[in-house]
């Protein structure tokens, strides 16, 4: 139909650039399907005027469900996180849950690589395992208004 003349090398390059976006694609789906490597689905939901109504996060805090295992739940709000001091023994895995009643906020626990936006009407959660004892800084890395400077928190691991 069309008789179009490409040179030889151009032609070599588009094999080369066609391959290579074959091997990425094919990369992607063994990382997607085998290793279990998806974006999160678990999408759950709350409603903003009745957070301190509904559990877990009227009684903010952490529960431990099993051994060097805890349930950390976290509300943020301005310009102060509840509760703002956790106590985890070393070896302990995390599992955050956290939400928001107003506006925006991050939650970002320096040293380690949990950092987490908290939108109001959502629950984001994430785990962690703290090997290393020592205090941790929890920062809101979201402007949340004029105060955001002062919302800190800390997690002691012992």
């Amino acid at each position: 139909m069309f008789n179009i003349h490409i040179p030889r090398y151009e032609r070599i390059w588009l094999i080369i650039g066609g391959l290579t976006l074959a091997v990425f694609l094919v990369l992607f789906a063994v990382l997607a399907l085998s290793m279990g490597l998806n974006p999160p689905g678990h999408h759950q939901t709350i409603d903003p005027n009745a957070v301190s109504a509904t559990a877990p996060f009227d009684n903010p805090g952490i529960q431990e469900i099993g051994l060097g295992e805890y349930n950390v739940s976290i509300v943020a709000r301005v310009f102060m996180f509840q509760p703002d001091t956790i106590q985890v023994p070393a070896g302990s895995k995390v599992h955050f849950q956290v939400t928001s009643p107003d506006v925006v906020h991050g939650l970002l626990i320096a040293g380690t690589n949990v950092n987490m936006m908290i939108v109001p009407g959502h629950i984001t959660q994430f785990t962690y395992t703290f090997k290393k004892p020592g205090d941790y800084l929890i920062v809101c890395n979201e402007y949340c208004g004029a105060g955001h400077q002062f919302m800190m928190g800390r997690i002691r691991v012992q």
